[in-house]
C-alpha cells in the first residue's frame, strides 16, 4: 500500500513538474539554467521536482496562498 502511495504522489508530482517547468517562470528559468549547463533532461526535471516541492513545502509551513511570480 504505501509503495502505491509513493508512486502517485510522486508521479503527480512529476506531472506537476513538467506543467510547472514550462508555465511557472521561476521554475522554467531553473530548468533552463540546468539543461544550458549541460544538464541531463531527467535530471533537470528532478532538480525542478525537488525546487517545487521546497516550495509547496514553505506555503504550508508559513501558511500561505500560491503567489504568482
Amino acid at each position: 500500500m504505501a509503495m502505491r502511495t509513493g508512486r502517485a504522489v510522486l508521479l503527480r508530482l512529476y506531472m506537476a513538474t513538467i506543467t510547472a517547468s514550462r508555465r511557472n517562470p521561476a521554475i522554467a528559468a531553473f530548468y533552463q539554467r540546468l539543461r544550458a549547463a549541460g544538464r541531463p533532461a531527467k535530471v533537470a526535471l528532478t532538480a525542478a521536482m525537488r525546487k517545487l516541492l521546497t516550495i509547496l513545502n514553505a506555503i504550508l509551513r508559513d501558511h500561505r496562498s500560491w503567489q504568482r511570480a
